[in-house]
C-alpha cells in the first residue's frame, strides 16, 4: 500500500510539476486572444462612436434581418469574451506561477486553454516554482492514495469490542 501510496505522490509531483509552464503558455496565448478581441472591440466602438451611437445602441441596430441578429449575437458575445479575458490576463499576469495554482477558475478561455494543451509538451521542470509545485503535487497524489486506501480498507478493519 505504501508503494502504491508512492506512485501516486510521484504521479502528482511530475503532473503539477508541469503546470508553471503550461500556465506561462497559457498566459501568452490569452495575451494574443486579449490583443486581438481587443482590437475588435475598440473598431466596433469607433464605428459606433463615428455613427453617433453607444456601444449598447449600435448592438441593439444590430436586430433588423437574420443576419443582423446572429451578428448583433456574435458581437454580444465577442465583446463578453474581451472582457472575461482581459480580466483573467490581468490577474494571471499578476499572479506568479504558483499563485495561479489556486487560480484554476481563471484558466476558463475553454478555446484558448485546448490550443495550448494541444501544444504542450511536458519537460523537465528546473525552476524553484516547478520543483515547489511538484512538491506539492507529490504531497496531494500522496495523501489523496493513502486517503483513498484507508476509506476503501474501512469496513474491513477489527474493530475493538470493549
Amino acid at each position: 500500500m505504501r508503494v502504491l501510496a508512492l506512485v501516486a505522490g510521484l504521479a502528482g509531483a511530475v503532473a503539477l510539476s508541469q503546470f508553471p509552464e503550461f500556465s506561462q503558455q497559457y498566459l501568452q496565448r490569452l495575451g494574443g486572444q486579449a490583443d486581438a478581441l481587443t482590437a475588435v472591440a475598440t473598431a466596433f466602438d469607433a464605428s459606433a462612436i463615428a455613427a453617433g451611437l453607444t456601444r449598447e445602441a449600435a448592438l441593439n441596430n444590430l436586430s433588423a434581418g437574420t443576419f443582423q441578429v446572429a451578428h448583433q449575437a456574435d458581437m454580444r458575445e465577442t465583446l463578453a469574451r474581451a472582457d472575461r479575458v482581459g480580466s483573467d490576463l490581468a490577474l494571471l499576469r499578476a499572479a506568479s506561477p504558483l499563485e495561479r495554482l489556486a487560480l484554476p477558475q481563471r484558466f476558463r478561455d475553454v478555446e484558448t486553454l485546448q490550443a495550448t494543451w494541444a501544444d504542450f509538451r511536458p519537460a523537465v521542470p528546473v525552476t524553484a516554482d516547478g520543483m515547489i509545485s511538484a512538491g506539492i503535487g507529490f504531497l496531494l497524489g500522496y495523501g489523496l492514495m493513502v486517503g483513498l486506501i484507508a476509506l476503501i480498507l474501512a469496513p474491513f478493519r477489527r474493530r475493538a469490542f470493549g
